[in-house]
């Protein structure tokens, strides 16, 4: 089972407090704008090579 507290973070000086995958400043809303205009998840995984494939199944 994938817990997104493993994933996703919030930290106020961190993109202004905006839900990030850990480690990253990538915030969680960009990832889920992109699956919903149907990107496939290989082609993000691409684009932000600092993410995993479960991090993206945690935030979803």
């Amino acid at each position: 089972m994938i817990h997104w507290q493993d994933h996703i973070t919030s930290e106020p000086d961190v993109m202004y407090g905006k839900p990030c995958f850990k480690g990253t400043r990538i915030p969680v809303e960009l990832i889920l704008e992109k699956i919903a205009l149907g990107r496939p998840v290989d082609e993000i995984l691409e684009g932000y090579p600092a993410l995993s494939r479960e991090s993206i199944q945690a935030a979803q």
